[in-house]
C-alpha cells in the first residue's frame, strides 16, 4: 500500500514538473532554439549575374555566395518590385506598395507602418537583437528617419540609399551623418561583424549592400578577380567592374561569416537576394537592356534568392512562386511567430523542408514620374496592365523573356481564359 502511495505521488509530481515547464516555455521563448537571421540584400543584382542561374554567360567568381546556394534553395521564381526602394518597403511590412503608397524610388515609408523587427519582438517576448546596416532607402533625404524609428535596436547606414562614390561616402550612426572613407562595402560588412560580436542572444541582422549597383568603379585589388582595370569612364565596357563589384561583396560576406563562430553558424539561418533586376549597362543575353531595372519585365522582377542554414534540411532548385512580402511571414515564422499568412504575405518556411504549394499567383508594380503598371501571373502566363489600360500577355513556359506579346495576334480559348483569370485576380489584390 505505501509503495502504491509513493508511485501515485512520484506519478503526480512528473506530471506537476511537465505542467511547469510547458506553463514556463509558453510564457517565456526558449532562446537557445531561436535561430539567428541574416538577411544579405544585394542591390541591382539578377540573376544573368550570379552562378546557379542559366542566364548569362558572364559569371563573377563568388565561392561564399556559392556555399549559401548550394547548402540549401535556389529560387528560380522569385519576384521583387523593378526598383529598391519598393522592394525594401515590401519585406519591412510585408504588404504590396499600393497599400504602403511605396510604389517608386522616391517614395517614402510612413513611420506608422508596423516593422518586421517591432512585429517579430512584440510576438516573441523580445526574443530578437535587431540591425539594419546598410542601405536604408525608405525616408528620401530625412537622415532624422532612420531603422531605429521602426524599433530596429540598430542602425548604421545609408540613409539616402546611393553613393556616389564608393570610397568617399555619408555614414549616418546615432543621429550623425560623418564622411567615410573605407571602401563601403567593406565598412558595411565590419559593421555587421562588430554587431553580431556583441549579441548574446538571438539575432536579426538585415545586412543591405550598395554593391553592385552603380557607380561602377574599381573595387581593391585583393577583394575582386577581374585584372588590372583603369578607372571608369562613360561608355567603357560597365561589365567587368560590376563583376569586380560583385566578387568584392562576396569577399566580404566571407569575412562576415568567418567571423561567426561554427557553433553560431549552426544556429543562423542565411537569406541571400538581389533587390530588383541589374541596370541597363550590366544586362546579359537573354535579356534585352530596356526590359531590366525599372521595367515590370523578368529582367526587371525575377532575381536571385538562396536560402540556407539552421532549419533548411532541402538543396537544389525550388520553383514555387514566391514575391518579397513573403519575405516578412517567412522571417517571422522562423523567429518563432506563427504567422503562416499576413498582410500580402505567405511564409514559404514549409518549402524547407518538404515540397508545398505557397500561392498561385505572383503580383508586383512600380509608379513613378512616367509610369504607373503592374504584373500579375500564375506561373505560366503574366499580364501586365498600366493605368490606361493598354496590356501586355506573355506565355511564360515557352516564351520565358517576353519576346511575343499574345495580345498582338488573337487569343485562343485558353489564352482567352487565362487572361480573364488572371484579371479576376488583379481586381481582388487591387481592391
Amino acid at each position: 500500500m505505501f509503495r502504491n502511495i509513493l508511485l501515485l505521488m512520484a506519478v503526480f509530481l512528473a506530471f506537476a514538473t511537465i505542467s511547469c515547464k510547458e506553463e514556463s516555455m509558453g510564457e517565456i521563448p526558449d532562446e537557445t532554439a531561436s535561430p539567428n537571421i541574416l538577411l544579405i540584400i544585394a542591390d541591382d543584382l539578377g540573376k544573368d549575374a550570379i552562378k546557379g542561374y542559366s542566364e548569362g554567360l558572364i559569371k563573377p567568381n563568388t565561392p561564399n555566395i556559392d556555399l549559401i546556394r548550394t547548402k540549401g534553395l535556389l529560387f528560380n521564381n522569385f519576384w521583387t518590385n523593378p526598383v529598391c526602394t519598393p522592394t525594401r518597403s515590401c519585406i519591412l511590412t510585408g504588404k504590396y506598395g499600393y497599400r504602403t503608397g511605396v510604389r517608386g524610388v522616391s517614395d517614402i515609408l510612413s513611420q506608422s507602418e508596423i516593422s518586421l523587427q517591432q512585429y517579430i519582438n512584440s510576438n516573441t517576448n523580445n526574443t530578437y537583437a535587431t540591425a539594419i546596416v546598410g542601405k536604408w532607402h525608405l525616408a528620401g533625404t530625412n537622415t532624422a528617419y532612420n531603422p531605429e524609428s521602426m524599433g530596429i535596436d540598430y542602425y548604421s547606414g545609408i540613409i539616402r540609399g546611393a553613393v556616389t562614390d564608393y570610397y568617399q561616402w555619408q555614414l549616418s550612426e546615432d543621429g550623425i551623418t560623418k564622411t567615410q572613407n573605407t571602401y563601403v562595402t567593406e565598412a558595411l560588412t565590419n559593421t555587421s561583424i562588430n554587431w553580431i560580436n556583441q549579441q548574446t542572444k538571438p539575432w536579426f541582422m538585415w545586412l543591405a549592400y550598395n554593391a553592385p549597383h552603380t557607380p561602377f568603379h574599381v573595387p581593391p585589388s585583393d577583394m575582386h578577380s577581374q585584372g588590372s582595370l583603369p578607372a571608369y569612364t562613360t561608355g567603357m565596357d560597365a561589365i567587368p567592374y560590376y563583376m569586380a563589384a560583385i566578387e568584392a561583396m562576396d569577399f566580404q560576406i566571407g569575412r562576415l561569416l568567418n567571423s561567426i563562430s561554427a557553433e553560431e553558424r549552426d544556429n543562423t539561418i542565411i537569406i541571400f537576394l538581389g533587390d530588383n533586376g541589374p541596370a541597363n549597362q550590366v544586362a546579359q543575353s537573354p535579356y534585352i537592356s530596356s526590359r531590366v531595372k525599372s521595367t515590370l519585365y523578368q529582367g526587371g522582377i525575377n532575381v536571385p534568392l538562396f536560402i540556407s542554414g539552421k532549419g533548411v534540411t532541402r538543396t537544389g532548385e525550388e520553383n514555387n512562386l514566391i514575391v518579397a512580402t513573403d519575405l516578412f511571414s517567412t522571417i517571422a515564422e522562423v523567429a518563432g511567430v506563427k504567422a503562416i499568412e499576413i498582410h500580402d504575405s505567405k511564409s514559404f518556411v514549409s518549402l524547407f523542408t518538404k515540397n508545398s504549394t505557397i500561392r498561385n499567383y505572383q503580383y508586383t508594380e512600380i509608379k513613378d514620374d512616367t509610369s504607373d503598371i503592374w504584373a500579375i501571373s500564375n506561373g505560366n502566363y503574366k499580364l501586365i496592365e498600366n493605368v490606361d489600360g493598354v496590356q501586355e500577355l506573355y506565355f511564360l513556359s515557352t516564351d520565358p523573356y517576353e519576346l511575343q506579346n499574345l495580345l498582338n495576334s488573337t487569343l485562343t480559348t485558353e489564352q482567352s481564359t487565362a487572361k480573364t483569370a488572371l484579371e479576376t485576380e488583379l481586381n481582388k489584390i487591387r481592391k
